[in-house]
């Protein structure tokens, strides 16, 4: 796995000054009163990503499923909720979980479920600090492996992936029964 580089290698992202040209985001823990902003960036990056790559994925998951599952998520060491904050309101969030190993894979692994930047902020290192969060929240955890899925067709996200550290590791090949 390589190793993201960033500004202010020595502190996290969420305390680096940024210039004038990134956004002022601040990047924070998610709360309960999040929710309803979770559920909707989540429904974003399903109408954005999933929605128009792969017709098995439920778009309309977020709104019925979303809320409990951000709710389930919040006081969950095993679980990382952030929020992407600018001027009081939600821009981005990012979902990961850590989990141990196994007899197979014995290593603690944490995953990237999912990540989001509202368009008008991308480019402007938000999604760089959120990744940097999670990345640095995996370690705290004894995590020795971090890992992300993108859609093959979504070549903006893996090259945002691979500028933050993340390499190629497997490929899931799919045929339609």
């Amino acid at each position: 796995m390589h190793t993201a580089r960033r500004p202010c290698q020595t502190q996290p992202l969420t305390s680096c000054p940024m210039n004038d040209h990134h956004d002022q985001a601040v990047v924070r823990p998610a709360r309960p009163e999040d929710i309803p902003a979770l559920v909707a960036s989540s429904a974003a990056l399903f109408a954005e990503d999933a929605g128009t790559r792969d017709a098995t994925v439920d778009v309309n998951w977020p709104h019925v499923h979303g809320a409990e599952r951000f709710a389930s998520g919040l006081d969950d060491p095993a679980r990382l909720l952030l929020v992407a904050e600018r001027a009081g309101e939600v821009i981005g969030h990012l979902a990961g979980e850590v989990a141990d190993g196994s007899a197979r894979r014995p290593v603690k692994i944490a995953t990237l479920l999912s990540m989001y930047v509202r368009p008008a902020h991308r480019g402007t290192l938000t999604g760089a600090r959120l990744v940097a969060d999670f990345l640095d929240w995996a370690r705290k955890q004894g995590a020795q492996q971090a890992e992300v899925t993108a859609y093959a067709a979504n070549a903006d996200a893996i090259r945002f992936y691979e500028r933050n550290g993340f390499g190629p590791h497997t490929l899931t090949l799919g045929q339609s029964l």
